[in-house]
């Protein structure tokens, strides 16, 4: 990775609607930023803003809540048709307490009430699911705007407090960096390390974009270098064996 690294937000990205062109919103902020894409180029993108040219805000008021929902909801204090939607968009439930219900994504991804918000949708008593196929999400722009793409999202933590920026799509370049072989400082190899990639440039560009009203949905990271054939955010989950805590 360059040591000069640096990250920017694109300007005079509007509200996203359904069936909005990203791409061309996104081609449109990097001309304002003046950024032609380059070797080592990776625009994040929030989730926000794909779900929503995506059609993926969802009336509540459509929304019928099921008996288990229901249980769930008497359970947590959350909406019923809330709780729908959770269900609906999940393999399984993993913990629930009041206010709180951690899931099994139907991506692999275990997190907060599947990934659905209500901040930010900009449509009263709607809520924002998570695109379909983030990866084909990111692949679609990736090629669209000829540079690597990284889609994020915030995750919290099992074991510490906080959201982070994660990436849940990637394409153009590999979401994990093995360096297993390679010689640390002091010559001595590598024998367990593979960085999540993606994560942390969905980590950096956390910083830039905010979580609240910033209104900075894309952001240039520019300066990074890899030599690993792409993989998508679908490689960072873990799977089968390899996970311990399910």
């Amino acid at each position: 990775m360059s040591a000069a690294l640096t990250l920017a937000a694109l300007p005079g990205i509007p509200a996203v609607r359904a069936g909005d062109d990203l791409g061309g919103l996104l081609a449109a902020g990097l001309a304002r930023l003046g950024a032609t894409p380059a070797s080592g180029d990776v625009l994040a993108v929030a989730q926000k803003i794909v779900s929503k040219a995506e059609g993926r805000s969802v009336p509540l008021a459509s929304v019928t809540p099921g008996a288990e929902a229901q249980r769930l909801a008497d359970a947590t204090g959350k909406d019923p048709r809330l709780v729908e939607l959770i269900l609906s968009e999940s393999v399984r439930v993993v913990r629930a307490r009041p206010n709180l219900i951690i899931v099994e994504h139907r991506l692999g991804f275990v997190m907060a009430n599947a990934g659905i918000d209500q901040s930010n949708v900009g449509e009263e008593g709607h809520a924002l699911l998570l695109p379909l196929d983030p990866d084909g999400s990111a692949a679609g722009l990736a090629a669209r705007l000829g540079m690597a793409v990284v889609i994020t999202d915030s995750f919290g933590r099992a074991w510490r407090r906080g959201t982070v920026g994660v990436a849940i799509g990637a394409a153009g370049l590999p979401a994990l960096l093995d360096l297993r072989g390679q010689p640390d400082l002091f010559g001595r190899t590598l024998q367990v390390s593979v960085t999540g990639f993606a994560d942390e440039v969905a980590a950096a560009a956390g910083l830039v974009m905010g979580q609240g009203a910033e209104g900075r949905p894309a952001v240039l990271v520019r300066g990074l270098a890899w030599d690993a054939p792409a993989a998508p955010a679908s490689a960072l989950v873990r799977v089968g064996p390899e996970d311990l805590f399910r």
